[in-house]
């Protein structure tokens, strides 16, 4: 029962951060590296690659208050829709040629304040993401199917 999921996800966006507090740069297709996305300044290992689930960005804004949360907003590299991240914990999923493992939950970073105003810290809570480490590298493109296994 656990590792069924209803559907194929679908892998929506794709954000790079070139560097701490650059802004968030939107592609099409990204090489992803045993250490996470070329041109990203990821950390190596269990974090080398961070997802947002898209569903959750309207609880997002409805938390905080806005009528829209564009993903970049929350500096995560993927956002992914159409399948449960939270039941892939400590599982791996395939996005193109790319194999990763969903290693732990993305707490919110201080800067949801700065970016969401008041209150944007807790409104992330529970919403923020997860971080995979890279088991295949590969290449992946908006549009590529997100599947669990």
């Amino acid at each position: 029962m656990m590792a069924r999921h209803a559907q194929i996800g679908r892998l929506d966006w794709i954000g790079l951060r070139p560097e701490r507090r650059a802004e968030v740069l939107s592609v099409a297709r990204a090489t992803v590296t045993p250490d996470g996305l070329t041109d990203d300044h990821a950390r190596p290992g269990k974090r080398a690659v961070t997802l947002v689930q898209a569903e959750h960005l309207p609880v997002i804004a409805a938390l905080s208050g806005h009528p829209v949360i564009a993903p970049e907003t929350l500096r995560r590299n993927l956002m992914v829709s159409g399948i449960n991240l939270a039941a892939l914990r400590k599982g791996q999923l395939r996005i193109g040629d790319v194999i990763l493992m969903i290693e732990g939950p993305c707490p919110p970073c201080s800067r949801m304040e700065e970016y969401l105003g008041h209150g944007g810290y807790n409104a992330v809570r529970g919403h923020g993401g997860w971080y995979a480490s890279v088991v295949t590298p590969g290449a992946i493109a908006v549009g590529d199917a997100v599947v669990a296994g």
